[in-house]
C-alpha cells in the first residue's frame, strides 16, 4: 500500500510542482527515499543556497511518519548541526503525524521554516538563544554559512 501512495502522491507533486523544490527519486523501483533540492525563499536568511535534503518514507507510510534531514550544512535552530542534519517538525512527531498527511505538506512546511525558524520549538538551542535575542549575529552567521555550503 505505502509504494501505491508514495507513487500517487511523487505524481501529483511532478504535475504540480511546489515552488522553490525539486524532487529527485533516485530509484524509481523504491520510492521510499527521495532527494529533494531546495532553494532558500526570498526575503530569508537562506536566500540564495540552494538545499539538498532527503525524505526518507518508511514501509509503513502513510501510518508512520517520514524522515527529512538536511544533507546541506545549514544554520538553523531547527536543524541538528552534524552531519545528520535532522530536521525537528512538530509535524513529523509519531504522536502528532496523521495518516492523511502528505508529502506535499511537509515539504511545504520545512521551507515554511526556512522563512520563519520555530526558536521554541529547537533541537539547537545555543544557535535558537541566538535567533531570540541577537538576531543581528544569527543573520550573519546563517548567510555566512549559506554562502560556504549551499549551492549557488
Amino acid at each position: 500500500m505505502s509504494q501505491k501512495r508514495i507513487a500517487k502522491e511523487y505524481g501529483d507533486l511532478q504535475k504540480k510542482p511546489l515552488e522553490g523544490i525539486k524532487i529527485i527519486v533516485p530509484d524509481e523501483a523504491d520510492m521510499h527515499l527521495w532527494h529533494i533540492e531546495m532553494q532558500g525563499p526570498k526575503g530569508s536568511a537562506y536566500e540564495g543556497g540552494v538545499f539538498t535534503l532527503v525524505l526518507s518514507l518508511p514501509k509503513e507510510y502513510p501510518f508512520k511518519p517520514p524522515t527529512l534531514s538536511f544533507k546541506t550544512k545549514i544554520y538553523h535552530p531547527n536543524v541538528t548541526n552534524d552531519d545528520k542534519g535532522s530536521m525537528c517538525l512538530g509535524l513529523l512527531r509519531p504522536d502528532e503525524w496523521k495518516p492523511s498527511s502528505k508529502i506535499d505538506s511537509v515539504l511545504e512546511f520545512a521551507r515554511g521554516l526556512l522563512i520563519e525558524p520555530q526558536p521554541d520549538d529547537a533541537v539547537e538551542q545555543g544557535i535558537a538563544r541566538e535567533y531570540k535575542e541577537n538576531k543581528k549575529d544569527f543573520l550573519k552567521t546563517t548567510k555566512a554559512w549559506v554562502k560556504q555550503y549551499a549551492k549557488k
